[in-house]
C-alpha cells in the first residue's frame, strides 16, 4: 500500500509557521513533496488522479447497507456496547466507531500499501525520513463545523501515543514528537531506527478535535457522541440491538480522489446478534440485507429458502488476496502449565481437522500451518540462504527444527482419534513431566491438568467438542466455558483463560502490527493482540529487522524468518481457511464491475439500488 512515487517528486525547503511554498532557485535538498506515500516503489495512482479504478465515480448516494459485524479493533464488541469511547481500552465500544474519524491520508484497496491526501493534501519528506510535514486542507472540517488543523493533529498523535488503546501505545511508540508549525502545517517526528511503515501508520490515524476534548476525559467510558470528521457520523442507536451511521450530506471531503465513488449509503446499519442461528434467521427475514458467512455448514446447507431459490438473495465468493490470516485456538502461555512447548504441541495433536473437515465443515476448508497463510510471506520447505543470513546469528536460543522444514501440524487418519498422534502426545506430555494416575493427567507437582475453552459463541462448539473429547482421552480435564460478550472482552483484556479461539490477519506489508500480535512489549500489556502472550528475544529482534527492511524481498524475506520461529514456539492450534470472502446479500445493491483487489468492496464501493429493491419488495 505505500509507496513513495519515483514519478515526480518536488525539493522544498523547510516550511516555517504560515510560510508558503519557496521560489524554485531557494529550493534545496532538505525535504521532497509528495501527494501519496508508500512502503515501496511507485504509486499506482499520479498527483491529478480523480478517482481510484475500483470504483464508480457516478454512483448514486442514498439508501440502507445492513449487515452484522465482522470485524472489529481496539475494545469493540460485536454484540453489544456501552461505550462511545473506542480508543481506550475501558469499556465496550461498537464496531466501526473508529470510522467517524477523518486521518490524514486515506488507502487505496487496490495496491498491497499505498496512501494518498485526504485531510492532508500533501507531505513533505525529509532527506533522513525522521520528519514529515503534513500540508492541511483548508475545507477539512469536523462534523460541527470547526476546521481540523495542526494542532488538532499534534494533540490526537500524542494523546493516542501516551493515553490510548494498548494497541496504540505499541504502535505509536517511536513517534517522537508532533507539533504544529502553522494552522495547517503539522510536524511528525520520528525516533532514529523507527519502523518503516510507521509514518504510513500515523498518517492513517484518526484525527481528533482537541477543543472538543479540552473539557473531557480522554480516557472515560461515556455514551456522549463523540465530535468526528469523515463521510459517516453516529446516528441512532441501541445498546444490543444496532447501531447506525448516518452519511454527513454536505461532507467537505466528498469530491476528493479518495471519496469519489464510495460512501454511498445514506445508513449504515449494524445489527447485533448474540447467536449465529438467530442472526441467519434475521438475515433471512430481511432484517439486515448483506452477510459474510463464516460458518460452512450454513453456506453448504441453509440457503434454501424461498429468497435465496428466487433470485431475491445473491450468494458470491469473491477472491481473498489478502493473508488469510492466524485463526487458531491461542494458547495462553502467561499460565505455567502450557510454558513447555511439548504440552501446547501434544494440545494441538488433539485436534483432528481431518476428520472435522469432512464432518463439520464438508470438506471446504483448508489447513493452516502458518501465521501468514495465503501469502508470499508463508514459511516454506527449508530456509533460503537470505532466511539463514537472518537466523544464524540466534542458532544457539533457536530449536533445531528452524533451520528445516517449517513446522507444520500432521495430518490425521480422519477417524477423529487418531491413536498415532494420540500417542505421541502422550509421550510429549510425559517428556515434559506429566504422568497420567487413574487416568488423570497430572504435573510434576501431582496438580491434575486442566483446559479451559472460553468463547462467547455457540458457532464453534461442534468444531470444538471433539477437540475436547480427545484432550479427555489424554487424561486432561478439558471443557468448554461460554461467557457473554462482556465477560469475555474483560477476560482477554485480562489474559484470563486457558485457548480461546480468534482470527487475525497482517497484511501484504506487515509492520508496526507485528509488534503488537507477536512482540514481548505487547504480551505485558493488557488487552493486546499478543493473546498467547509470546515473550522471545529472537522474535523481537527479527521484527525489527521487518519494520526496517528496504526492499519488499528483504521483508518477505525476514517474515518467513519470523513465521519459522513462531511455528517452532507451539503458541496456537491453527485451524483452517479458504482464501475467499463467501457473501450472501438481498438483491438491491449497485457495485463496480471490479472490487478492489485487497478487499470486498462492500459497503465502500457499492450504492443502493431502488428499483432492485422494489421488485424484492414485490416479491
Amino acid at each position: 500500500m505505500f509507496r513513495p512515487s519515483r514519478r515526480t517528486v518536488l525539493t522544498l525547503a523547510a516550511a516555517s509557521a504560515g510560510a508558503g511554498l519557496l521560489a524554485p532557485e531557494v529550493l534545496a535538498d532538505a525535504e521532497r513533496e509528495t501527494h501519496g506515500i508508500s512502503s515501496f516503489g511507485d504509486l499506482k495512482y499520479g498527483p491529478d488522479f480523480k478517482h481510484f479504478d475500483f470504483v464508480n465515480p457516478q454512483a448514486p448516494k442514498g439508501g440502507v447497507f445492513s449487515h452484522s459485524p465482522a470485524s472489529w479493533g481496539f475494545n469493540q464488541n460485536p454484540t453489544t456496547f456501552n461505550t462511545m469511547n473506542t480508543f481506550v481500552l475501558r469499556g465496550d465500544a461498537p464496531p466501526q466507531l473508529d470510522g467517524i474519524f477523518a486521518s490524514l491520508m486515506s488507502g487505496g484497496g487496490d495496491e498491497p500499501d499505498s496512501l494518498y491526501g485526504l485531510v492532508a493534501e500533501r507531505v513533505r519528506i525529509s532527506a533522513d525520513g525522521q520528519t514529515y510535514r503534513f500540508v492541511l486542507r483548508d475545507i477539512a472540517k469536523f462534523h460541527d463545523g470547526t476546521p481540523i488543523t495542526a494542532a488538532d493533529v499534534a494533540w490526537s498523535m500524542m494523546t493516542l501515543k501516551e493515553k490510548g488503546h494498548p494497541i496504540l501505545r505499541v504502535i505509536l511508540r517511536d513517534l517522537a514528537g508532533a507539533e504544529a508549525e502553522g494552522e495547517k502545517l503539522v510536524k511528525l517526528t520520528f525516533a532514529q531506527g523507527r519502523s518503516r511503515d510507521l509514518p504510513l501508520t500515523v498518517a492513517g490515524m484518526p484525527i481528533l478535535s482537541k477543543a472538543w476534548h479540552a473539557t473531557r476525559d480522554f480516557e472515560a467510558s461515556t455514551m456522549e457522541l463523540p465530535l468526528g470528521s469523515s463521510a459517516y457520523k453516529v446516528g441512532r442507536f441501541e445498546p444490543g440491538r444496532f447501531i447506525e451511521y448516518e452519511r454527513v450530506k454536505d461532507w467537505w471531503g466528498e469530491k476528493l480522489p479518495v471519496a469519489v465513488g464510495q460512501n454511498n449509503f445514506d445508513v449504515v446499519r449494524l445489527e447485533f446478534f448474540r447467536d449465529r442461528d438467530v442472526s441467519f434467521e434475521a438475515f433471512k427475514s430481511r432484517t439486515y440485507t448483506f452477510r459474510e458467512e463464516f460458518v460452512s455448514r450454513t453456506w453448504a446447507t441453509q440457503y434454501d429458502f424461498p429468497a435465496a431459490r428466487d433470485g431475491r438473495v445473491m450468494r458470491k465468493e469473491l477472491r481473498d488476496e489478502t493473508p488469510s490470516g492466524a485463526q487458531g485456538w491461542f494458547i495462553n502461555t502467561r499460565r505455567e502449565k502450557f510454558r513447555d512447548p511439548r504440552v501446547r504441541e501434544a494440545i494441538g495433536l488433539a485436534f483432528d481437522f481431518e476428520w472435522t473437515n469432512k464432518n463439520v465443515m464438508f470438506d471446504t476448508y483448508k489447513r493452516t500451518h502458518s501465521f501468514f497463510q495465503n501469502s508470499p510471506m508463508m514459511a516454506v520447505g527449508p530456509p533460503s540462504a537470505e532466511e539463514l543470513a537472518l537466523l544464524e546469528p540466534f542458532r544457539d536460543k533457536l530449536p533445531a527444527e528452524v533451520f528445516g522444514e517449517p513446522y507444520s501440524p500432521p495430518v490425521s487418519d480422519g477417524s477423529g482419534q487418531d491413536r498415532n498422534l494420540l500417542r505421541r502426545a502422550t509421550a510429549l506430555l510425559r517428556e515434559a513431566g506429566f504422568s497420567l494416575r487413574d487416568n488423570k493427567l497430572t504435573d510434576p507437582r501431582g496438580q491434575p491438568m486442566t483446559i479451559e475453552f472460553v468463547d462467547f459463541d455457540n458457532s464453534l462448539e461442534r468444531h470444538t467438542q471433539p477437540f475436547v473429547a480427545n484432550l479427555r482421552r489424554l487424561g486432561i480435564e478439558a471443557n468448554i466455558r461460554r461467557v457473554d460478550s462482556a465477560q469475555y472482552q474483560a477476560r482477554l483484556k485480562d489474559y484470563d483463560f486457558d485457548l480461546t479461539i480468534r482470527r487475525y490477519s497482517l497484511s501484504l506489508t506487515p509492520g508496526e502490527s507485528m509488534r503488537t500480535f507477536f512482540g514481548s512489549a505487547s504480551g505485558r500489556e493488557p488487552g493486546s493482540n499478543n493473546l498467547s502472550g509470546i515473550a522471545d528475544p529472537v522474535l523481537d529482534a527479527l521484527i525489527e529487522k521487518a519494520l526496517v527492511a528496504k526492499s519488499r524481498p528483504e521483508l518477505t524475506m525476514t517474515c518467513k524468518a519470523i513465521d519459522r520461529v513462531l511455528r517452532a514456539g507451539r503458541y496456537w492450534v491453527p485451524n483452517w481457511y479458504q482464501g475467499v470472502h463467501k457473501i450472501a446479500y438481498w438483491d438491491m445493491f449497485g457495485f463496480p464491475e471490479t472490487k478492489p483487489r485487497y478487499g470486498r468492496g462492500a459497503p465502500g464501493t457499492w450504492w443502493f439500488d431502488p428499483v432492485k429493491a422494489a421488485r424484492i419488495s414485490q416479491g
